[in-house]
């Protein structure tokens, strides 16, 4: 039972990573059906894990699973972009006022290393370690907070809209630009400058929302990209 619960899930894991890449490079267009035989056949698997990696997909903001249609690759309007932004800036620049005071010599180390790593990986393009990484960055912060509820309300946030976010880093330079604003926003940290780590941490969730709209990237692109 194990070896099978095991297989089941790498298998899981390859449909969900197999459909993101499909959709973030855009040959899976905005409206689109995924065919849940067709996975099936494709793998060789019953439809159980193929309807779990759809649930988890929609929850990212990839898919809409619809009744009597299936599931569909999930379509964003500038609307949704702004408000998304709007909300994610106002709750993570919160977040960093509050964590400005708790942070420790440990946990500013820490973030240190991981923007470290960023670097790293912002050099030889690895957006998918990328992304993970910078999530880490992040929910350091969050968590520093102490506030629960708003750390729940972040992670609900960024997780229903999880492909924005991996498209905004996947726009040229962003990967670097994201690394040297982490840079003023640990210098902040460090100074114990909450009004400034707020603004900057709020800044960096706005700047994520303009590269998608048209600051700095095409029209072109960002029909690419289906939104």
């Amino acid at each position: 039972m194990k070896r099978i619960a095991e297989k089941h899930l790498t298998l899981r894991e390859k449909i969900l990573e197999n459909i993101r890449d499909a959709i973030i490079a855009g040959s899976l267009k905005a409206g689109s059906r995924v065919s849940e035989p067709e996975l099936a056949e494709r793998y060789g698997i019953s439809r159980t894990p193929i309807r779990e990696a759809f649930r988890q997909l929609e929850s990212e903001g990839y898919l809409s699973v619809i009744p009597r249609r299936g599931a569909v690759v999930r379509e964003f309007n500038q609307k949704d972009v702004e408000e998304f932004y709007a909300i994610k800036s106002i709750l993570e620049g919160y977040a960093a006022r509050r964590a400005c005071e708790k942070l420790t010599e440990k946990e500013l180390d820490r973030l240190q290393a991981i923007n470290n790593r960023l670097s790293e990986l912002a050099s030889t393009n690895d957006i998918k370690t990328f992304f993970r990484v910078h999530s880490d960055f992040h929910d350091l912060f969050i968590k520093a907070a102490d506030n629960e509820k708003l750390r729940d309300l972040i992670t609900s946030l960024v997780t229903r809209f999880q492909r924005l976010r991996l498209m905004s880093l996947s726009m040229p330079n962003r990967m670097k630009i994201s690394v040297q604003e982490h840079e003023k926003i640990l210098e902040a940290f460090r100074k114990k400058d909450a009004g400034a780590a707020e603004k900057l941490v709020s800044k960096n969730a706005e700047y994520g929302g303009k590269v998608l709209m048209g600051g700095g990237v095409s029209k072109a692109t960002m029909q690419h990209i289906d939104i």
